[in-house]
């Protein structure tokens, strides 16, 4: 099954406690890709200046990832540039130059239309559902991401837009800023109103909690030897998330009569969207990517099994 990836695909500059690198591979969409990768086959939707590097064209085309739909256009790749704290709970943001980015309209190639499976990354709302609006009467599952800026001044077009949507990943303060509730519980019930049945709220080191429907679950962060930089990690989870629901061929869409995921398969989406998000960390950008295999994603799929069994 075939999952449709709309986000930024970028140059990242980042600073850590354990180094320094002044350009690498990033953006949402990159990252997203990399990590479904390993489930499914990730089609994606971005743009690119032409100072894009042809060897990072070479890794994503690698890993087996359809780059019809990343255009290639006169200017420069969008850039961020970061530094984070000793204890890399926070971070600050030095440089962020859209480039190329500030002008994206994103067009779904004709082939990408039948996909099943469509995850829309942190860009402006009207863009998200301008893109769900290009794709077919297919979709098995449809959701994204969002950040404070859209809730706070995009705040009506994000709700237009997560209407149509069957889930919605984001972190605890955005749920609550989105929700207007302080208390998870009763912001997840606020925000399952909206639109989306089923809500991942990420927690950083913490974990992450899911809802669906009326239950809910909870998984804790691994617990890594040493965190090299956390760039992409949540985007790294919802690629696993998604990849995983799609590599089962389950839907989250009222009425479809197609296989629909119950709360073990999203609780094992859940996890391998920790699991992937954890790989992300042990590296400077996507470097981990270059040599992950399936039999360690699986392994630690396994940990989790294990130090959460009781």
């Amino acid at each position: 099954m075939s999952i449709v990836i709309v986000g930024s695909v970028a140059y990242d500059g980042v600073e850590t406690p354990h180094g320094k690198v002044d350009r690498m591979l990033g953006g949402a969409c990159t990252y997203i890709a990399l990590s479904s990768s390993f489930f499914t086959q990730p089609k994606i939707v971005g743009v690119v200046g032409d100072d894009f590097a042809q060897e990072d064209f070479d890794l994503l085309a690698s890993r087996g990832i359809d780059l019809e739909g990343l255009e290639r256009v006169p200017g420069k790749t969008f850039f961020w540039k970061g530094v984070y704290s000793e204890d890399m709970n926070h971070r600050d943001t030095l440089a962020t130059d859209l480039n190329v980015f500030a002008d994206f309209n994103p067009k779904v190639p004709a082939a990408y239309r039948d996909a099943p499976y469509l995850l829309l990354g942190n860009i402006q709302p009207g863009l998200q559902r301008m893109v769900q609006e290009q794709m077919g009467s297919g979709l098995k599952v449809v959701g994204g991401d969002t950040m404070n800026y859209w809730i706070a001044d995009f705040r009506e077009e994000l709700l237009k837009t997560i209407a149509g949507w069957d889930f919605l990943l984001i972190n605890d303060s955005e749920a609550r800023m989105l929700a207007g509730e302080y208390n998870l519980r009763k912001a997840a019930e606020k925000i399952q109103t909206l639109g989306p049945r089923t809500l991942v709220i990420k927690r950083g080191e913490h974990g992450a909690i899911l809802w669906h429907n009326n239950e809910h679950f909870m998984v804790p962060g691994y617990l890594l030897d040493d965190v090299f930089d956390p760039t992409g990690a949540g985007d790294c989870f919802a690629g696993g998330f998604m990849g995983y629901l799609a590599s089962e061929g389950v839907s989250l869409r009222k009425g479809d009569l197609s296989v629909s995921a119950d709360h073990q398969t999203l609780r094992r989406a859940v996890i391998y969207g920790s699991v992937m998000g954890s790989f992300c960390c042990e590296r400077f950008g996507v470097d981990r990517f270059r040599t992950l295999t399936r039999q360690e994603i699986d392994a630690r799929f396994e940990e989790f099994k294990a130090f959460t069994a009781f």
